[in-house]
């Protein structure tokens, strides 16, 4: 069977999104491979083995165009409001709270918050299907 190990992100400025990533969710360099043209950085914490690897390419200059083809990364949390509320505080500027329902039931209790290169990252409520 496969096994989800990372996602990979291009990012413009690896000390910004390091930053972000540790602030937003608690995440910390696991492991930093530098190579002649670009640098991988392994980002991680306690509550998943699954990696964030964030890729600069050296001399870049010019922000990426995301385009209409990313998504967004997602994240659960124990509760979601307190998570919005410590990011606001942090001045990372979460979205508004968003209650979706399906057939009178809760199906997802979120926020969307984007970091420093425009990547979306959905915050979840555990709930459901997003434990």
């Amino acid at each position: 069977m496969a096994k989800m190990i990372h996602s990979m992100i291009r990012v413009l400025d690896e000390a910004r999104s390091v930053e972000f990533y540790s602030k937003a969710f608690g995440l910390s360099v696991a492991d930093r491979v530098d190579f002649e043209t670009f640098t991988l950085i392994y980002m991680s914490n306690a509550e998943t083995g699954f990696e964030l690897e964030l890729t600069v390419n050296k001399g870049r200059i010019e922000p990426y165009a995301l385009g209409n083809a990313y998504g967004h990364l997602a994240v659960s949390v124990q509760e979601v409001a307190i998570e919005r509320e410590r990011m606001m505080k942090l001045g990372l500027k979460p979205g508004e709270l968003v209650e979706l329902n399906r057939d009178g039931k809760l199906f997802g209790l979120f926020f969307f918050v984007s970091d420093p290169d425009g990547y979306k990252i959905e915050v979840l409520q555990r709930h459901g299907r997003f434990l």
